[in-house]
């Protein structure tokens, strides 16, 4: 199931002009499934970025608008969008000019293929 899902993401990376990593890790930063291009943006991807997202949803969370399910980090060369999918956190990397609407119209199409995922997270 694991090379299904790596070989959809990549087609996903391939389709979406601009994007550039889709990194599926757990709740703490851990790495589980990883998709990427040439272009190096381990900056995104460093063990303490994923976990300030957890943090930084769990303090969205509390200005009493509900739950927080995405964050959208702009920097100058690069975006960061993070989908909050409990157990599991989405992350993709794209350019400064990718579109940001079409990186978020994939959260629903990628919700099925990461059930199996999920649930290994869940009974580990």
């Amino acid at each position: 199931m694991s090379d299904d899902i790596k070989k959809y993401l990549d087609g996903l990376l391939q389709k979406v002009s601009g994007l550039y990593v889709i990194q599926i890790t757990d709740r703490d930063g851990v790495p589980l499934l990883r998709v990427s291009q040439e272009k190096n943006v381990d900056f995104a991807l460093m063990p303490s970025f994923i976990p300030t997202f957890t943090t930084a949803c769990d303090q969205a969370s509390k200005l009493g608008l509900g739950r927080n399910k995405t964050i959208i980090s702009m920097y100058s060369k690069y975006q960061v969008v993070q989908m909050n999918k409990l157990p599991l956190i989405l992350t993709f990397v794209g350019a400064e000019n990718c579109n940001t609407g079409h990186i978020l119209a994939l959260e629903h199409q990628v919700d099925g293929y990461l059930e199996d995922i999920k649930q290994a997270v869940t009974e580990a």
